[in-house]
């Protein structure tokens, strides 16, 4: 088996499995709790920079949204079994960056690694990122030049991987459309704030030796339930939410 052959087939075990890779994460950020203080010994000090976090994760969920709200159907989706790209989606964040999903994936990851304010976390949770996407990025896009060839070499020249660049934008070729955001993307907030809120209690516990949660986080957890409640309801019961795309 060549290394080009063996990339190829460990990123595509890697993409089916990719969705228990925030256990990973998780833990990680949770062993960087470890001696955790209070920055100047102020709780609210500590909850003013776990709103930052949250507001970089609120942004990695933004590029997702903005993202699948204008992507035609079978393309950026959730399938864990196979590759699925009935086009290739090249205008709006795609010709800013090849991979806006897993750029809004890592921003949210940051934003959990940097709450108990440990260098070696948020350096960690970027390696070990990375080095999980690296393989599944290959085998996306050697997915993608086998079905599309020259299309995908010329789009790939000029969009970066990773970091965006805007001198090639080109609008989206779909409107946006709200119900395709809320139905593909309506865990992403529950899971941010529910997973910076663990930490935030588990640091609670590490400094104070009791479990409590602040009336300021059950607030934003009890929103992100009633949001998730509200558009999982939807999705199950009515066609609010389906659209022809």
């Amino acid at each position: 088996m060549t290394i080009e052959q063996h990339f190829e087939r460990s990123g595509a075990w890697l993409f089916r499995w990719r969705s228990y890779l925030p256990v990973l994460l998780f833990a990680l950020v949770v062993a960087g709790l470890n001696g955790f203080r209070y920055p100047d010994g102020s709780q609210s000090l500590n909850l003013l920079w776990s709103a930052g976090c949250l507001a970089l994760g609120l942004l990695g969920l933004a590029i997702r949204v903005w993202t699948v709200g204008h992507v035609p159907p079978r393309t950026s989706g959730r399938n864990t079994d196979e590759q699925v790209a009935d086009t290739l989606n090249t205008t709006g964040t795609y010709s800013a960056v090849r991979h806006p999903l897993y750029l809004g994936n890592y921003l949210m990851w940051l934003s959990v690694a940097l709450v108990p304010r440990s260098l070696w976390v948020p350096i960690v949770v970027t390696l070990v990122f990375w080095l999980y996407h690296e393989r599944i990025i290959f085998a996306e896009e050697r997915f993608l030049k086998g079905k599309f060839g020259d299309e995908f070499l010329e789009w790939a020249a000029r969009t970066p991987l990773f970091v965006p660049s805007f001198s090639h934008w080109i609008p989206a070729r779909l409107p946006f459309s709200t119900r395709v955001a809320l139905r593909r993307e309506h865990t992403g907030l529950l899971g941010l704030v529910i997973a910076i809120n663990a930490v935030i209690v588990l640091g609670d516990r590490v400094v104070t030796g009791e479990w409590r949660l602040d009336p300021r986080c059950a607030a934003a957890i009890a929103a992100a339930l009633a949001i998730y409640a509200i558009t999982y309801l939807l999705k199950k019961t009515t066609r609010l939410l389906h659209v022809a795309r």
